[in-house]
């Protein structure tokens, strides 16, 4: 994800995106919530199984995109907390058969 990092973090310098971390995270729940809404439109707000909607690659850009922006604010490399995560998982499930923590 370093490319993708970089390519963000320039797209930001170049447009003046630069914002606080609270705006970040606030504008990555919104997102991940328009996210959210693309399941309610592509199951019939539950009533049937999902489709993709027309619209389903693009709001999942755009909250890649929040959560990169808050990523880089905060200074955290995504490639290196990425395999930090998977080792975690690997670990625990490893030790469980679970991946969740919550057994």
């Amino acid at each position: 994800m370093n490319s993708i990092q970089q390519q963000i973090a320039d797209f930001v310098e170049e447009y003046a995106m630069q914002t606080s971390i609270q705006t970040r995270v606030l504008d990555l729940v919104s997102e991940v919530g328009e996210v959210a809404k693309e399941v309610l439109k592509g199951s019939d707000y539950g009533q049937t199984t999902f489709q993709v909607t027309s619209e389903w690659s693009m709001e999942l850009a755009d909250a890649l995109f929040a959560l990169v922006c808050l990523a880089n604010s905060t200074g955290v490399d995504l490639d290196d907390a990425v395999q930090h995560v998977l080792k975690k998982y690997q670990q625990r499930f490893d030790e469980t058969g679970e991946m969740g923590s919550g057994q």
